[in-house]
């Protein structure tokens, strides 16, 4: 069974869990509400560069 693609932005399990609990909810607002944690997730989970050479 492969993973959804989103798992590349979203790396922690309990993102996944809530991106799963969000993804199966129906409707546009959900469909909205989805979007904005999947952005929110992958800035979070991003990694940021070494701050240690100044």
């Amino acid at each position: 069974m492969s993973q959804p693609a989103v798992y590349r932005w979203i790396k922690t399990e309990c993102g996944r869990a809530k991106f799963a609990d969000l993804a199966a909810r129906p409707g546009p607002l959900a469909k909205l509400r989805l979007a904005w944690f999947v952005l929110i997730a992958a800035l979070r989970d991003w990694p940021l560069p070494d701050q240690s050479d100044g």
